[in-house]
């Protein structure tokens, strides 16, 4: 039976409570300023003490708020829209000298540093998006379910659990290879499951070849040093590539894992214990850490 309850809320409690949504609401208007000056003028490329004074503080201050807001500097920020407005650009196949100039930055110079150091590669390689780069696929039956495999010479672009034909998957790929051919070649790609997930006592050596922001990609190689069979949290991850308070990200960066297994995103699991927050599945997931476990077990024995 349902009933109504009336709840006294004690009066310092109610000021408290009061003061913080009104200094949250006074912190927020202050960075919705703050960001929408920045998405406005970047083509400038704003300093720290601009946008400090068009908002009305200390250049301290701002920083210091931006940064919990955002979780990143306003610095990192601007790099954030100026590399976007790029690669939208470069998509349109537009020079990188005018890109540069246009983003405001002072040349192509300064445009390959941003690339470098936000998205893990060159504005060149970017805009060829795997061009003169042959990937060849297939679709295997794993001990996990159906999985799409593709390779380049480079090494492994893509590993995903899929459901039918991996379609879908194969699409998404094509997208994100734009200018690569695409090669059906299951003689090739069953090699490669096969030294994944039934090793012989003579194991091939697997290269991975990804493309990634620089973030992503450091928190992908600290997934690969897991050991087989260890469970983590996302706060661990992000303590060991950077800071505990950037879990959050870890997490993007987690599920945006394009290699599914070999970087073992699966063996990271929420504070809470649980584990079904998983690209391809909880269920999935579960089966995973199980026979990881037991084969951990196994080897002990």
């Amino acid at each position: 039976m349902l009933q109504n309850h009336v709840w006294q809320i004690p009066e310092d409690q109610g000021v408290i409570v009061e003061g913080s949504l009104a200094q949250a609401a006074q912190d927020y208007h202050i960075v919705a300023q703050a960001i929408h000056y920045l998405d406005a003028h970047f083509q400038r490329q704003p300093g720290l003490a601009e946008v400090a004074a068009h908002v009305g503080l200390s250049e301290y201050h701002f920083q210091r708020l931006f940064s919990r807001w955002v979780g990143i500097s306003p610095k990192r920020f601007l790099q954030y829209l100026t590399k976007e407005y790029a690669k939208a650009a470069l998509d349109r196949s537009r020079s990188l000298l005018d890109v540069s100039l246009d983003a405001g930055l002072s040349g192509p110079g300064r445009l390959h540093d941003l690339f470098v150091h936000c998205e893990a590669v060159t504005p060149g390689e970017y805009k060829s998006a795997g061009e003169g780069l042959t990937i060849h696929y297939g679709v295997h039956p794993t001990p996990f379910g159906e999985a799409l495999l593709a390779t380049t010479d480079k090494g492994i672009c893509a590993l995903n659990f899929v459901a039918g034909d991996g379609s879908p998957e194969l699409a998404a790929q094509q997208a994100r290879w734009r200018s690569a051919r695409f090669v059906r070649d299951d003689r090739e790609t069953g090699r490669l499951i096969e030294a994944i997930f039934a090793p012989s006592s003579d194991p091939i050596p697997l290269h991975l070849y990804i493309r990634g922001t620089n973030w992503q990609i450091k928190v992908w190689e600290a997934l690969l040093r897991l050991p087989s069979g260890a469970r983590v949290t996302y706060g661990d991850i992000a303590q060991e590539v950077c800071t505990l308070k950037a879990a959050r990200a870890v997490g993007n960066a987690v599920g945006s894992n394009p290699i599914a297994y070999l970087i073992p995103c699966h063996r990271v699991v929420r504070q809470s214990g649980g584990i079904h927050s998983y690209r391809w599945g909880g269920e999935r997931k579960q089966a995973i850490l199980a026979w990881e476990a037991a084969q951990t077990e196994k080897m002990r024995g």
